[in-house]
Order: structure tokens, then C-alpha cells, then sequence
């Protein structure tokens, strides 16, 4: 299981040349007041923009009381939103919507509790519903003095561009093998070798996709996503729905094993300059839709999974 990101924070591997950037532009005396990190999936988002706040209040000794406290999610001038859980369904809703966005105003209107810099971080940014886009767009256009907005996003082009043009962006690139392996390691440290290379050459330097992996005990659940990339019959498509939907998480982690496979076979359908990259690509996207899609509207999920393996097929 991965760690919480703001313990994990503490020992932010990799991105060092986005951690420079921020400095120098914190040491600069003119901060901007909003940052946009951007991203693949799962390579640490959201653990870098908690090292962030750490560095705006004073909080990276862990053992200091602002560390303490940020560590423990009791900082008073810190705030984070993100797409809220919902115990009835035990799942993350489908957005962001206003009511989330919306405590920002009363926090950033407040004077800082300990006399510096308040920190806003909004996390999954692509996830911000229109209502909640504009009350944050108002925010932005009018921030405070001494109030630092980091967003995160893995699909920046979902938000709206008067959105992404008041922040600066701290484009993050996937981690390096040897920081993934450390990261890995720490969190499994009975790890085989084998499994670790399994990993290592799976993950494409995303820590989600990392751990979704090692989740998938043997490779069977990846088996069955390079399976569909071949064409499997309709009988057999059924089959795979059934084991995936028996998976804890399984939906998730078979459209994500499915996603990244379909991606690959674009990219480098591109690099030989074949024509069916085109319709690899838009397959990736329509399948990323269904999936946000199903999640956002509590849509059947065996259903996706058929549809989107009928997409793949016919790409």
C-alpha cells in the first residue's frame, strides 16, 4: 500500500529539477501564487506538491511542530481538496464539485494562524467539475496576498485555460528506474528480484502503476489486457469481465494495465509511421473516457469493460 503523500513527502524521490525550480523562484522574492504540476499518472504528484507546502511552512524537519503537524493533517494554514470519498458507494466520487472548492474562500479570507503563507492544494484538478472550475477560476483571479494555490493533474487540457494560464507549471517527467526501485523497496522490502524487474520494467516510472502491479499477483491481470490487445472472442470477454470484477479494485487496475499497453502500442506504432496509430490513439482516449465516465455516473462496470474491449478490438 502506498504511503500517505504527505509522510511520503518527506523523502520525495526523484523531480529534483521541478524542486529547484520552486526554490529558486521562492528565494526570488516573487512567488507566483499559483502552480499547475503536471504529469502522468501516479509518478508523485501530489506527494511533490505536499513537499511544497512543506518548504512554504517551514515544515520539512519532520520534528519540528510545523512538520508535525502537516504530517498529521492538523496544520491550521494548510488546506487540501480533492475528490471526496463516499462511504455509502466506498468509492471516490466522480468529481470535484462546488461545495468542495468552496471552504477555500473562508480559509484564504482568514489571517495565517502562524504568521506566513497559507498553501491551498487541489488535488486531481482534472477532476474539478464546472461549477467548481469557476468558483476556483474567481479565486485565482483575485488571490490573496501571502497564498500559494498548487494544483495537480494528470490530463491539464481538461482544465479551463483561463485556469491553466493564471499558474505557473511544474512539468513533472516519470521517475528514473533506480529512484522507482528505492521507492518500491522501502514500501516492500521482501520484494523478489524477479518481481522487482517485473515491476521495474511495467511501471514506466509511475509509483501507481508500480503498486498496481504488484498488486497483480503473477502478472495475470496484465496477462489478460496484452490477451484483449490481440482480439478476444465474445465468450472470452465475458470471461475476463468476470475475474476482473471478482479483483479488489480490479476495474481499476485492468483499464489501467489495459490503458498504458494501448498507449504504448500507439507510440510506437507512431515511430514506424503506421497508419493505424491514429486509431490506437483515439481507442486510448475513448477508453480513458469510459472508464472517468463509469466512475463520474456509477455506470455498470461489466459493461464498460465489454465496450471497451469491443473498442480495442476493432482498432
Amino acid at each position: 500500500m502506498q504511503e500517505d503523500p504527505r509522510l511520503s513527502s518527506l523523502h520525495l524521490q526523484g523531480h529534483e529539477a521541478a524542486l529547484k525550480a520552486f526554490r529558486t523562484a521562492l528565494s526570488s522574492g516573487r512567488l507566483p501564487h499559483a502552480w499547475l504540476i503536471t504529469g502522468p499518472p501516479g509518478i508523485g504528484k501530489a506527494t511533490f506538491a505536499f513537499r511544497v507546502a512543506r518548504i512554504i511552512l517551514q515544515g520539512e524537519d519532520p520534528e519540528s511542530p510545523a512538520g508535525r503537524r502537516i504530517s498529521a493533517a492538523t496544520h491550521a494554514d494548510l488546506l487540501v481538496v480533492s475528490r471526496s470519498f463516499d462511504e455509502k458507494r466506498q468509492r471516490f466520487r466522480g468529481e470535484i464539485v462546488a461545495d468542495d472548492v468552496r471552504p477555500i474562500n473562508a480559509f484564504l479570507r482568514r489571517t495565517a494562524a502562524e504568521g506566513g503563507w497559507r498553501v491551498v492544494i487541489v488535488d486531481g484538478a482534472e477532476w474539478l467539475n464546472r461549477s467548481a472550475a469557476n468558483a476556483l477560476l474567481k479565486i485565482l483571479e483575485e488571490p490573496p496576498p501571502e497564498a500559494v494555490l498548487l494544483l495537480t493533474s494528470s490530463a491539464p487540457g481538461r482544465l479551463l485555460p483561463t485556469i491553466r494560464s493564471r499558474c505557473r507549471k511544474l512539468d513533472l517527467t516519470s521517475l528514473e528506474g533506480h529512484d522507482l526501485q528505492r521507492i518500491v523497496a522501502k514500501q516492500v522490502p521482501d520484494i523478489t528480484p524477479t518481481d522487482m524487474q517485473r515491476i521495474l520494467d511495467g511501471a514506466q516510472g509511475s509509483v501507481g502503476r508500480a503498486f498496481a502491479l504488484l498488486a497483480d499477483n503473477g502478472g495475470k491481470m496484465a496477462g489478460m489486457a496484452q490477451e484483449v490487445l490481440k482480439g478476444v472472442s465474445a465468450t472470452r470477454a465475458y470471461q475476463i469481465a468476470e475475474i476482473v470484477l471478482k479483483k479488489d479494485d480490479g476495474f481499476n487496475l485492468f483499464f489501467s494495465m489495459l490503458s498504458d499497453f494501448l498507449q504504448n502500442e500507439a507510440r510506437h506504432s507512431a515511430r514506424q509511421g503506421q497508419k493505424q496509430s491514429a486509431s490506437l490513439a483515439q481507442t486510448w482516449e475513448a477508453i480513458r473516457r469510459l472508464q472517468t465516465e463509469t466512475e463520474r455516473f456509477n455506470l455498470d462496470k461489466q459493461e464498460t469493460l465489454l465496450e471497451a474491449m469491443t473498442l480495442v478490438s476493432k482498432a
